[in-house]
């Protein structure tokens, strides 16, 4: 059994509880306009020429044993916070097999798993991989549809629908919401994505996400088109003002993961 990352990252402190290893998975079946991991598209290892620099190498291949070694060298500092390992990416699901044995492996040496995901996947391999995660940090980009189909290139319906399987099997999920000028920042928007949440009763914790500009490079060095190139960041005071109106709903707000 083996899968493709493309990074590791230590001592995380935004991709869930404590200090962790966030880990982070090649492929990803969405194509959102504000992606800031654009070379996590792609599921197979990528070899990308740069001028003055020669080739540079996107992703890697590996097991859940090599993983697990990886891993424990840090499991002092997991213990101390109440951390662990965050499967992030791209998204984890597209390889499915891969997720479930790696993450198999490391709850059976009593790690906290914590999965970071846009939630479109099918129903089965959904299902199949949520019993072996402890906290899910569940993507919520639009509520329409249409303006979802849009922006992200999917349909939100599978991704509706394994979210309320989550609460209704009682799963702790935290949502994160992407707050994107001009595309799901406005009243309209915000209502309804806090009364869907209210809705779900056992949701209470929302990070948000506000658009910032940091992977432009990225969409130059791998020429992407970049479909937010003149979109402005959200002020100081847009974000604290929406955080607000959240709080106001009764959810615990944080900025950032």
């Amino acid at each position: 059994m083996s899968g493709i990352i493309f990074d590791i990252k230590r001592f995380a402190i935004h991709d869930g509880p404590g200090i962790r290893t966030s880990i982070f998975f090649k492929g990803c079946p969405l194509s959102c306009w504000w992606c800031h991991n654009p070379e996590s598209r792609k599921t197979e290892i990528e070899q990308l020429n740069f001028k003055f620099k020669g080739k540079n190498q996107i992703g890697w291949e590996t097991s859940p044993e090599r993983l697990l070694t990886d891993v424990e060298k840090d499991r002092p500092f997991y213990e101390q916070s109440n951390g662990g390992i965050t499967f992030t990416g791209g998204e984890p699901l597209m390889q499915p097999d891969f997720l479930i044995e790696t993450a198999k492996l490391l709850k059976q040496n009593y790690l906290h798993l914590c999965l970071d995901t846009s939630g479109f996947a099918s129903t089965k391999i959904f299902q199949d991989a949520s019993q072996y995660f402890d906290l899910f940090l569940f993507d919520l980009k639009h509520l329409d549809d249409e303006n979802h189909i849009k922006y992200t290139g999917v349909s939100n319906n599978v991704i509706l629908k394994n979210l309320e399987y989550l609460v209704e099997n009682k799963k702790e999920v935290h949502i994160r919401f992407p707050l994107i000028p001009k595309i799901n920042d406005d009243s309209k928007h915000l209502e309804n994505i806090a009364s869907y949440l209210t809705h779900l009763k056992d949701i209470k914790n929302l990070n948000l996400l506000p658009y910032h500009k940091i992977a432009q490079g990225k969409y130059e060095k791998l020429n992407f088109e970049n479909k937010m190139k003149v979109t402005q960041e959200p002020s100081k005071t847009e974000v604290e003002n929406i955080k607000s109106f959240f709080e106001e709903k009764g959810f615990a707000v944080k900025i950032g993961g």
